[in-house]
């Protein structure tokens, strides 16, 4: 299983595998053998103020990307599946196992996780809070 990131407050010094704000799993290889990586994004406060749905919703705007809002209640589940189009799912509240390219991560609060077009992933809410998600298509 993948390492996961720290929680939030909690984060040791940058390590190997973290680049800025970026979690990077590696190791992956697609149906062609070439190397994939599975990259988690973590809101940063001090550069991107504080969370909101709003806010984030303007990040991954600014990216080129259609938000759509969706509330998952607890228990909801994902199996694998694929899209045609690249995708985000974020995270506003709660917490989503994703599990792309044979990797797990647990997505919380400010959290998002690019999904290529044609990448077989599925997603879990965890725990007892409904997960607050921002779904994203590349317009």
């Amino acid at each position: 299983m993948a390492k996961r990131p720290p929680e939030e407050g909690n984060e040791p010094e940058p390590e190997p595998g973290r680049v800025g704000t970026t979690w990077i799993w590696s190791g992956c290889k697609d149906r062609l053998g070439r190397g994939m990586s599975v990259n988690v994004q973590h809101w940063n406060s001090a550069a991107d103020g504080q969370l909101t749905e709003a806010a984030m919703r303007k990040k991954i705007e600014a990216q080129g990307f259609r938000v759509t809002k969706y509330v998952y209640p607890p228990g909801t589940y994902f199996p694998d599946h694929t899209h045609a189009v690249d995708k985000i799912d974020g995270v506003v509240s709660g917490r989503f196992r994703m599990t792309m390219h044979g990797q797990e991560a647990v997505l919380g609060p400010g959290d998002w996780l690019e999904v290529p077009r044609g990448a077989v992933h599925s997603a879990e809410v965890i725990g007892q809070e409904a997960v607050v998600s921002l779904d994203a298509t590349r317009k």
